[in-house]
């Protein structure tokens, strides 16, 4: 029997990838879980146990227990239908969105892909070629002209780029043409002036609010989580090692009492500012919400999508990136969980595995 190399090959790679991926999430999980024992004690045994069962019984495998077992930790007992992040980006992002889902990391499709000015873009670079928001190619020698007469300070963000990476901040002192062109594919988007309310907690990162919304069975959309990403004084954007993470009730706009730091730790102000959370509420919430909405009608084949909005100083809402693949939802899922039980996730395998 002929043995097909390249087959056995890719299979190899895909499984060592798998491996890989659920213990960068175990150490994760191992780092906030001991964290959170530390802080508040040892968590109830039973629930770990049912943590543990939940994993192999119902999702399938053990491997997918460590972030149930800080979901328990968190918040002092079991939730079934809780959605492991690991089991999230291994079995529910392939098969709910598949490779539909790949297109949010190619940001100059944005306009193209929702026709709305909400995007704060004012220009692309593809390929060796610059284009305005409307896709028409601008010469090179007039880029600086064409970006600056729209905006006193930008923000260049590459294609792929996550967690605060690959994020660049120009003025017209600092912005060289063959800067961006070294940097590689993006888009350029003008630099948001944020509301009032997000200002005083931090001025210099724009704080964003993440929306969760899915697509059902039946295809109604709906919004499943909510939290508001507020950076430190030193941070230029937000960072994930030092943001602030407040949940925001669905309903109300109204942030929960309590935010928390990125090792999951409690506080109930902002660490520079000392502004407190309880009684403060999103500014136009309901704008944000009806535009998440009417925005994910638009790509409904990527069923779960994470949107990363601000309100700019005018109330307007400004749309600052959108992610269809590994969109994080342990966090959400720890606080506002379970986010998706309706959903029948936990009834979904692997296509193959490999």
């Amino acid at each position: 029997m002929r043995v097909d190399v390249e087959t056995l090959v890719r299979k190899s790679i895909k499984k060592a990838a798998r491996h890989k991926f659920d213990r960068d999430h175990e150490s994760q999980a191992r780092t906030i879980f001991k964290a959170l024992e530390k802080r508040h004690g040892k968590t109830d045994p039973v629930n770990l146990r049912l943590a543990e069962t939940y994993a192999q019984e119902v999702l399938g495998n053990s491997r997918y227990a460590p972030w149930l077992r800080v979901y328990a930790a968190f918040t002092g007992t079991f939730k079934e239908g809780w959605i492991p992040d690991n089991y999230y980006g291994s079995v529910v992002v392939p098969r709910m969105k598949g490779p539909y889902g790949k297109i949010s990391s190619l940001k100059p499709l944005s306009r193209i892909i929702f026709s709305s000015d909400t995007f704060p873009d004012i220009a692309y670079f593809v390929n060796d070629l610059f284009f305005t928001a409307d896709h028409i190619a601008i010469p090179q020698a007039e880029v600086e002209e064409f970006v600056f007469g729209r905006a006193e300070n930008i923000v260049f963000k590459l294609d792929n780029s996550l967690q605060g990476r690959g994020v660049f901040f120009f003025n017209r002192e600092n912005f060289n043409v063959d800067a961006i062109k070294a940097l590689g594919n993006g888009v350029i988007q003008r630099f948001i002036v944020q509301h009032k309310m997000f200002n005083d907690f931090a001025s210099n990162a724009v704080a964003t609010l993440r929306l969760t919304s899915v697509v059902d069975d039946a295809g109604a959309i709906s919004i499943r989580a909510c939290f508001l990403r507020l950076g430190r004084t030193t941070d230029t954007h937000i960072q994930p090692d030092s943001e602030i993470c407040v949940p925001v009730d669905l309903e109300s706009g109204k942030l929960y009492a309590q935010g928390y730091l990125a090792n999951w730790m409690a506080l109930d102000e902002h660490p520079d500012s000392k502004i407190k959370f309880h009684g403060l509420s999103v500014p136009a919430f309901s704008k944000c919400v009806g535009t998440v909405l009417d925005l994910h009608k638009k790509i409904p084949f990527a069923r779960c999508v994470g949107w990363d909005l601000t309100v700019d100083v005018g109330g307007n809402v400004q749309v600052m990136e959108w992610n269809a693949e590994h969109n994080d939802v342990k966090f959400s899922e720890a606080t506002q969980g379970p986010c998706f039980s309706d959903l029948k996730w936990e009834r979904l395998r692997p296509s193959r595995e490999g």
